[in-house]
């Protein structure tokens, strides 16, 4: 999942940090915006969930041409 979003938001952000955690705990986290916790889903989170609630945070990025 790192890869995808480093890979299409590499410019756009300024950094990502992985925190290891127990119990099952899998949240993502945009600035202060929670846009994922397992904890309160009960569930892994898709890539697709992810991007698209990057996508609505940081806006769209353009597709590179070539």
């Amino acid at each position: 999942m790192v890869q995808a979003i480093l890979g299409k938001y590499e410019h756009n952000i300024g950094d990502i940090t992985l925190i290891p955690s127990r119990g099952g705990v899998f949240e993502v986290v945009a600035g202060d915006d929670l846009i994922f916790s397992k904890t309160e889903l009960g569930r892994h989170a898709t890539i697709e969930e992810v991007m698209d609630s990057l996508d609505a945070i940081i806006g769209p990025v353009p597709e590179e041409e070539g």
